[in-house]
């Protein structure tokens, strides 16, 4: 008991004559740095989709035909802690296909580096590109 309670006073001791450790951003910076992300996408059936698009969130800009929208289902996202550009689980899906489009998407997002593609080669591949609606383009759009 002796042992445990010399071992934890010196690891106090230590971390204190190493210095505080450096704070983290106030989240109301973290808000608001900007997102910058490039979208490109193939093979989607609609000429008018196809191409790479700049989205800019806080403030808007870029050329992506729904920016507000889309600024707005990323925004949703984060308050509710999810990060849309996670790489896809390793999970059992449904064998569907939802056809050839490709969307790689590159940047940054609430500060973090952001280089993902997405697929509609099975139902989790659909289901995170839905979820990304209108960030990415709709099944009709």
């Amino acid at each position: 008991m002796l042992r445990l309670a010399a071992l934890a006073v010196t690891s106090a001791l230590a971390a204190a004559a190493a210095g505080p450790l450096p704070p983290l951003p106030p989240l109301g910076r973290l808000l608001a740095t900007p997102d910058r992300l490039t979208i490109e996408l193939s093979n989607t059936g609609n000429r008018l989709v196809d191409g790479k698009f700049r989205l800019e969130c806080r403030p808007f800009g870029g050329d992506h035909p729904k920016a507000e929208d889309a600024c707005a289902r990323l925004d949703e996202l984060a308050r509710k802690g999810k990060n849309p550009f996670a790489p896809p689980k390793d999970e059992a899906c449904s064998f569907q296909n939802g056809g050839p489009a490709t969307a790689h998407v590159t940047g940054t997002w609430r500060g973090q580096e952001v280089d993902t593609t997405f697929r509609r080669r099975n139902g989790c591949d659909i289901s995170r590109w839905n979820n990304l609606e209108p960030v990415l383009p709709g099944e009709h759009s």
